[in-house]
């Protein structure tokens, strides 16, 4: 896919401070662990004073000495209390939520207190450094996971309010003026057509549609000739879309300004559900969710689309509603509506960083705006259509919100916010440095093969400090993100991409503005399975030596075993680490196989997506011409496109079709006061109704209006599924390893599950 040519960014002329302080630590921390491998006396005498407060925590670390039913009878009574609150509050409420972060807020302090006081390895420098780096990955990961919990007790809904400020819109007293952009490069032709369409169909008068076509594409000036709709351009693609937007600022004259990605498409109600809002003079910008009306490649490659929700499900369920509480709220880029006023105080769209949309939000945030959150499916767009185009997605999203320590947009910096604004900012950007903890988990298993031993406990400690910690929050993580990710779930999503993305933490950190923009390919095609080698050595490697210590381990724990009765102390702390290893292990390599199978792309035969629709129809086959001798059949669609449909019919005798063959239809959809010309391509007589498939021909543009308006823009169409629990979850994984879907050979082409209203 071509990158958009963009100048140089303004680079500070001093090394960024973000990068010293970075450097500066990783070269303490070199120099700390060189000193302690050769020898050096001070060094090594503060370790050994930390191994022995290590080896004597405090009297209430330790575990009781009572039998081990008992021992675990705080986890049971804890996860057994998770359970009924989420049974009694199924959807979490003000007061459920309250009391389940704060029962996970005092595990999870009591559980950070055992594991810096009780379990660090100090004994030489190679257990002490293993023990180290592996303790600050697992705490960076639980100050994420604290300043979340911290968060979520703020979070907000405005589905009343937004039934409130609707009112005026609807019955005409608040009409702003709104420009609706549709940015683009190079999306496909087709895509364009049912984006600007939809964008037509909103419901409100006061508006005017605008493509801005940033190639300069004849067919696409065309296209807006023949559409309806105003075409701008310009003669550079400078700051690519940041810079495009902007010049359409500079150009028109609305009040509001709505903006939409070139694939998303918005329901007919979206305007009508977002711009109350303005009523409210200090709203500087109102986001609503993304949505797909195609599956993600992650669910899509495992076979798993009707199972698996979209990977942003967790981000708009439960972090947009949880920012929103606290006035951090993310633009997405698409989906939004903004006041024109606030932008051009602002100074526009940011132009200096790859989120352009993130960090505008931030700077109308610092001036006083109110930006807001509406947790409506009022759009739908195309997600990444194979795991190319979705890695090189989620990179520029990690570079761009990184680049905020090197911008004056910083939201840790930047004047006007509060703190509780920059924490939810802060939450973000550390979201991203996770993905070094996630490698860093699947390394530290290994070193248990070859002696080393991260973690010092014994089994009395992990039932009584871990397990209540740890079967709490999976019981209730489902819960707090509104059951849109399972724990295991999660885990898979985020190994698949941890590599590239530590690599791109890395590298962004280093030199921030050193990648241009990368468009996200769409409206793609493939005939044919596709692995991403350059995405799978690594997890190839990591399956390979995760494998072999899994073997070694278990050679070393049967060779112990056979001792039993000669074990020392020291011995049996090394079986027992031995036995941890061996669970961590197995459970990595079930991730990483499941990683693997992620990155086969399965066949994606046709560019358009096709939806589990039912329509009642009337179907004519013949031409027209002679009505007398053609015979009228009725149906249901089962799947319907905007190239096709397949229908199950009432009525048997249908005409055989030799192969290739194909006849002229008439399909009318009168429930939609649609009339469609197509061919007959497919036609079965088996099962227990027949079943046709037709394919559209010759579609007039007023037809492809009201197409087009019922597959996208039905207002409540796109509705939310809940993911499977964490058994269920992790059954399906085991299910899809031993049968993907490279075997199976089903590739056929699902249809999406929409509203069937």
């Amino acid at each position: 896919m071509a990158q958009i040519s963009k100048p140089p960014l303004q680079k500070p002329i001093s090394i960024p401070s973000a990068t010293v302080m970075m450097v500066a630590v990783v070269a303490i921390a070199l120099a700390t662990a060189f000193a302690w491998f050769t020898g050096e006396g001070q060094i090594s005498r503060i370790f050994a004073q930390l191994n022995l407060l290590q080896q004597s925590p405090p009297m209430w670390l330790e575990a009781p000495m009572v039998a081990g039913h008992y021992l675990i009878f705080p986890t049971v009574a804890l996860f057994l209390c998770a359970v009924v609150i989420t049974r009694i509050s199924p959807q979490p409420k003000p007061w459920s939520r309250a009391v389940v972060i704060s029962v996970l807020l005092i595990l999870v302090g009591r559980y950070v207190t055992w594991r810096s006081l009780s379990t660090l390895n100090f004994n030489d420098p190679l257990n002490g450094v293993a023990s180290t780096v592996l303790f600050a990955m697992e705490m960076l990961g639980l100050l994420v996971s604290i300043i979340q919990l911290l968060l979520l007790l703020r979070v907000r809904d405005r589905h009343n309010q937004a039934d409130q400020v609707q009112l005026a819109v609807m019955d005409k007293t608040f009409l702003p003026s709104v420009a609706v952009f549709i940015p683009t490069y190079d999306e496909p032709e087709f895509i364009l057509q049912r984006t600007i369409i939809g964008c037509q169909a909103m419901d409100y008068p006061n508006k005017t549609i605008y493509l801005l076509d940033d190639t300069q594409r004849p067919e696409i000036r065309r296209l807006a000739q023949r559409l309806g709709c105003e075409y701008r351009t310009r003669p550079s693609n400078d700051h690519a879309k940041a810079g495009n937007l902007n010049s359409a600022i500079a150009a028109t004259h609305s009040d509001l300004i709505a903006s939409f990605d070139a694939d998303f498409v918005p329901t007919r109600n979206f305007l009508l559900r977002t711009i109350g809002f303005f009523q409210d003079p200090t709203v500087g910008l109102v986001q609503t969710p993304q949505s797909f009306y195609n599956p993600d490649p992650i669910a899509r490659n495992l076979g798993l689309e009707d199972t698996l929700t979209p990977e942003e499900e967790v981000f708009y369920r439960q972090i947009q509603p949880m920012r929103d509480g606290v006035g951090s709220v993310v633009c997405s880029g698409t989906s939004f509506v903004a006041r024109r006023s606030a932008l051009e105080t602002a100074g526009g769209f940011v132009t200096d960083s790859l989120s352009e949309d993130y960090f505008t939000a931030i700077r109308l945030a610092s001036q006083g705006h109110k930006i807001i959150y509406l947790d409506e499916k009022l759009s739908a767009g195309l997600a990444a259509e194979n795991i190319t185009a979705h890695a090189i997605q989620r990179l520029r999203w990690a570079r761009g919100t990184l680049q905020a320590f090197f911008i004056e947009t910083n939201p840790l910096t930047i004047p006007g916010l509060k703190f509780i604004q920059r924490l939810g900012h802060l939450e973000g950007i550390l979201h991203w440095f996770t993905s070094i903890s996630r490698i860093i988990f699947l390394i530290a298993p290994l070193f248990y093969a070859f002696g080393v031993i991260p973690i010092r406990s014994t089994p009395e400690e992990i039932i009584y400090f871990f397990l209540p910690y740890y079967f709490v929050q999976i019981t209730v993580f489902s819960w707090l993100n509104h059951h849109s990710r399972s724990a295991i779930l999660s885990d898979v999503y985020s190994l698949v991409l941890a590599f590239p993305l530590a690599f791109t933490v890395i590298q962004a950190m280093l030199s921030p503005f050193g990648s241009g923009f990368k468009v996200t390919p769409k409206g793609t095609s493939s005939q044919v399975f596709r692995f991403n080698w350059n995405l799978a050595w690594p997890l190839i490697l990591m399956f390979i030596f995760t494998a072999c210590s899994i073997w070694l381990n278990l050679g070393e724990c049967l060779a112990r075993a056979n001792w039993a009765r000669e074990v020392t102390p020291a011995a049996a702390n090394h079986l027992r680490g031995l036995g941890i290893g061996w669970i961590w292990s197995l459970y990595n390599l079930m991730m990483i196989g499941t990683a693997l199978l992620v990155l086969l792309d399965v066949p994606r035969p046709s560019p358009y997506d096709w939806f589990d629709l039912r329509r009642v129809v009337r179907l004519q086959i013949g031409d027209g011409t002679n009505a007398a001798s053609e015979r009228i059949w009725w149906g249901t669609t089962t799947a319907i496109s905007e190239v096709g449909a397949t229908i199950t019919l009432t009525q048997r005798g249908l005409p055989q079709l030799a192969p290739g063959e194909t006849r002229p239809v008439q399909l009318s959809i009168s429930e939609d006061l649609i009339n469609l010309r197509g061919l007959l391509t497919r036609a079965s007589n088996e099962g227990e109704f027949p079943c046709v498939t037709v394919q559209f021909h010759d579609v007039t543009l007023a037809e492809t209006r009201k197409l087009v308006e019922l597959l996208y823009c039905r207002p409540g169409q796109w509705q939310r599924w809940n993911t499977p629990g964490e058994l269920q979850s992790l059954w399906i994984l085991i299910k899809t390893l031993f049968r993907p879907r490279v075997l199976t050979g089903d590739i056929t082409v699902k249809a999406m599950t929409v509203a069937k209203g």
